[in-house]
């Protein structure tokens, strides 16, 4: 048995799970909140503005796993490579890859390097990555899933030495509320509050809780407008979020394009516009909108929502590939 399972407490080390490396399974997912959790027991941590990733290892193979179970070994060889060198072999993290602008993590910097699959491209970027790993979840042989979190962090801070580009993320169990405002104030994108104690498990769940400083969530795009004046490829985003299975209508959202993702957006929404709209409540095409077929999805920040359901001072952040459209909702704090 590794050292680190063998130095557990009795009464932990009772719930490790002598098991094969299981094959990819869903991460464990924050449920938002309006407020951080009352009484003791809960830890917290700052929020990263990435993409999701599962850290796997078994033997000479490594594999990087997004949320949807998608390779992404080409697109950050570097994060590879650092797996592959460690003294642990058999293992699974979960953690967040990030890139950085300034000292904040910023998913429109990494949005360089989401779409690359050429390895050498990647490597030449110019967005340099990095993997910050908060949890595990197998190592050398056992399943880590029924330990407390505290432990399963234990375990992981010491597995792993823990040089760039790989990263350890800590926790505190400071006053969630001081911990929250310093994160809002240093331009964080909020924290996470997880249970101590708490189990893994796959899918949302209350256990983990995050508190935003701004809102912000995913949302499918319906369609388009023309662009006006000098501007290149469109003008503005439509944007929607599934409930019932009806796809309903949220705004529409026009800044935080650089001309490049103009230009490349562009492609994308012309190859799927289609004459129908996707919205179950918005039929009507006012002049210059087009509709296209909803399966892309881009992560927008926003004031507040309106009382008629839509999007107050929307600011595109990028696409994202790690999220089905069809899993798209209305975020609600709890």
């Amino acid at each position: 048995m590794n050292p680190l399972l063998e130095r557990l407490e009795p009464q932990v080390k009772e719930l490790l799970e002598r098991i094969p490396q299981p094959p990819f399974r869903e991460p464990m997912l924050a449920t938002l909140a309006r407020r951080g959790p009352t009484g003791r027991g809960w830890v917290f941590e700052r929020k990263l503005d990435g993409e999701r990733c599962l850290a796997c290892r078994e033997g000479p193979q490594v594999r990087l796993i997004s949320r949807t179970g998608h390779l992404r070994n080409a697109t950050y060889p570097e994060l590879a490579d650092a797996l592959l060198a460690q003294q642990e072999d058999d293992f699974i993290a979960d953690g967040e890859i990030v890139a950085f602008r300034g000292q904040n993590t910023s998913f429109s910097r990494l949005q360089e390097r989401i779409g690359i699959t050429d390895p050498e491209i990647a490597r030449g970027s110019g967005a340099p990555v990095f993997l910050y790993l908060f949890d595990l979840l197998y190592l050398d042989g056992y399943g880590l899933t029924r330990l407390p979190l505290l432990a399963r962090k234990e375990i992981l801070e010491h597995a792993f030495p823990f040089r760039d580009p790989l990263r350890y993320h800590p926790h505190t169990d400071r006053n969630w509320e001081a911990f929250y405002g310093d994160a809002c104030r240093m331009g964080w994108e909020g924290v996470v509050a997880k249970r101590a104690a708490g189990h893994y498990t796959s899918g949302r769940t209350t256990e983990w809780l995050k508190l935003k400083c701004i809102g912000r969530q995913e949302f499918v795009i319906g369609g388009f407008t023309e662009p006006r004046g000098g501007r290149a490829g469109f003008g503005a985003l439509l944007l929607g979020y599934y409930e019932n299975g009806k796809l309903l209508y949220a705004g529409r959202v026009g800044t935080g394009f650089d001309e490049r993702m103009l230009l490349d957006l562009a492609g994308e929404l012309a190859r799927r516009e289609t004459a129908a709209s996707p919205f179950s409540d918005r039929r009507m095409r006012e002049r210059g909108e087009h509709w296209v077929t909803p399966d892309l999805v881009c992560e927008v920040a926003f004031a507040e929502w309106t009382p008629d359901h839509r999007l107050r001072q929307p600011r595109f952040v990028g696409l994202r590939t790690d999220k089905a459209a069809a899993d798209v909702i209305r975020e609600m704090p709890g």
